[in-house]
C-alpha cells in the first residue's frame, strides 16, 4: 500500500500545476482533486499497515493549528456556506503538507517529486502554448495566453515556481533524459510565462532567473558562463515570437507601480481593509472576503495577508506568519544548490503573494511540504542528501525504493 501511496503522490505532485485544465465537474472536479482524494484513501490504509505514523515536524503542527483556527470561524462566519465549502477545500490542500512528510523516505524520493512538479509545468507550459497556437485565440486576436480553464496570473504563478526547481535538477540529475526533461523546461517556461502577459508573474519570472542563474553558476560555472552567449540569440527569438501587444503590456509596469491602480487592486485593498477594521482579532470568517469587502463575486482579495486579516483575524496571519517563519529558517539549514533552489523558490512566492491569494492554493502547501521535508533530510540524512542534489553526482539514488517501516515512529 505505501508503494501505491507513493504512485499517487508523484500523480498528485505531477497535476497540481495544470490541475484546473482538466475538470471533470461536481462532484468530481478537477484532476488534483480526483489523485488527492485517491493518495488519501491509499494513504490511510498504507499507515494502519505499517502500524506507525512518522513523528510530525513543527510545519505539521503549525499547519494544522492554522486550518483548526480556520475551521473555528465557522462559530463567528458572516457566511456559514462559503466557510464550510473553504474548510473542505483547505483540508484537500493542507493535507499535502502531512501526506508528502509521511511518504518521502529518502532525498531520492524528494528528487522524486521535483521531477514531477517540473512535468508538470512542462505540461501547463504546453498547454499554454497550444491556446497561444489555438485557432480560436487567433481569430480572436487575443492578447493573453493561458491553459484551457485557468487563470493567467496563477499560469506564470505556477510557471515561476518551476525555474528554480528545473535548474536544481538540471545541476544533479545523473540521467540525461531527466536533465533534458528540466532544461528544456527552463526557455519553453519563460516563453509561457511571457505569453500570459502577467505583469506580476513576469516580475516573479525575473526573480526566479536570477535565482537559477546564481545556483547555475555555484554548481556549474562554465556552462553558466557559456550560455550566456546564448541569451541575445534567444531574446531575439522572444521578441520575433511573443505579439508586440504583450510587451506593450509588460512595458506598463513601471507606470503601474509609480501612480497606478494595480489593475483595480488599489480599490479591492481599500475595501478589504475596512472588512478587516470590523473584525480585526478574529476575522469574518474562512471564505467570506468578498461578502465581507462587499466586491462582486468574480473578485478575490489579490494579497495573501490581507485576505487572512479579514477571514481569520490577526490570529490567521499570525499562524500564517509563523509558517513561513519556520520555512525560511527550514531552508538556511540547508546547504549548497538545494538551499539556492529553495530560497529563490519562497521568494517568488513572497512575491506572488502580494498580489494573489496564494494560501488557496495547493502549490503553496506543496512548496511548504518539500521544504520540510528537505530540513529533515538535511538533519537525518545530509550525505545521502547531499550526494543526491551534488553536479557530481554519477549513480541514480531509487525514489522508489520503500523500506518497510518498523513499529516505532521515526522523526
Amino acid at each position: 500500500m505505501r508503494r501505491a501511496a507513493w504512485i499517487l503522490l508523484l500523480l498528485f505532485t505531477f497535476a497540481i500545476p495544470w490541475e484546473y485544465s482538466l475538470d471533470l465537474g461536481e462532484p468530481l472536479g478537477n484532476v488534483a482533486r480526483i489523485l488527492g482524494l485517491l493518495l488519501l484513501f491509499a494513504a490511510i490504509p498504507a499507515v494502519l499497515q505499517s502500524g506507525r505514523i512518522r513523528t510530525p515536524g513543527a510545519m505539521q503542527w503549525l499547519v494544522t493549528a492554522f486550518y483548526f483556527w480556520l475551521c473555528c470561524t465557522c462559530f463567528w462566519t458572516i457566511d456559514s456556506a462559503a466557510t464550510f465549502g473553504k474548510m473542505r477545500a483547505y483540508f484537500q490542500e493542507m493535507m499535502i503538507v502531512w501526506l508528502a512528510w509521511e511518504f518521502v523516505e529518502s532525498p531520492g524520493d524528494l528528487r522524486g517529486l521535483l521531477r514531477a512538479y517540473v512535468a508538470g509545468s512542462w505540461m501547463l507550459a504546453a498547454l499554454t502554448l497550444a491556446n497561444f497556437s489555438s485557432p480560436e485565440a487567433i481569430a480572436a486576436d487575443q492578447m493573453r495566453f493561458a491553459a484551457y480553464g485557468q487563470d493567467p496570473n496563477d499560469v506564470a504563478r505556477f510557471l515561476d515556481l518551476g525555474f528554480p526547481f528545473a535548474a536544481l535538477l538540471l545541476t544533479s540529475e545523473p540521467r540525461w533524459p531527466a536533465r533534458l526533461l528540466a532544461l528544456g523546461y527552463l526557455p519553453l517556461g519563460v516563453f509561457a510565462v511571457l505569453l500570459t502577459a502577467s505583469r506580476g508573474g513576469f516580475l516573479a519570472a525575473i526573480v526566479a532567473l536570477a535565482g537559477c542563474g546564481i545556483l547555475l553558476l555555484q554548481v556549474r560555472r562554465r556552462a553558466a558562463l557559456a550560455a550566456i552567449w546564448i541569451l541575445p540569440l534567444a531574446g531575439l527569438a522572444l521578441w520575433l515570437a511573443i505579439p508586440p501587444a504583450i510587451f506593450d503590456r509588460l512595458a506598463t509596469i513601471p507606470a503601474q507601480l509609480e501612480g497606478g491602480d494595480l489593475n483595480q487592486r488599489l480599490n479591492i485593498w481599500s475595501a478589504g481593509w475596512h472588512a478587516y477594521t470590523r473584525a480585526p482579532l478574529f476575522g469574518s470568517g474562512a471564505g467570506t472576503f468578498v461578502s465581507a469587502a462587499g466586491l462582486a463575486p468574480i473578485d478575490t482579495a489579490h494579497n495573501t495577508a490581507l485576505a487572512l486579516l479579514v477571514e481569520g483575524g490577526l490570529c490567521s496571519l499570525f499562524l500564517a506568519a509563523m509558517i513561513v517563519a519556520l520555512a525560511a529558517y527550514t531552508m538556511l539549514g540547508t546547504h549548497g544548490a538545494l538551499r539556492t533552489a529553495f530560497v529563490t523558490a519562497l521568494l517568488v512566492w513572497i512575491m506572488t503573494s502580494l498580489v494573489a491569494t496564494v494560501e488557496e492554493s495547493r502549490t503553496t502547501w506543496l512548496l511548504l511540504a518539500l521544504i520540510a521535508i528537505a530540513g529533515r533530510l538535511t538533519v537525518h540524512e545530509p550525505e545521502q542528501l547531499d550526494a543526491c542534489f551534488s553536479a557530481h553526482a554519477r549513480t541514480e539514488i531509487a525514489p522508489m525504493s520503500r523500506p518497510v517501516p518498523g513499529p516505532i515512529a521515526q522523526g
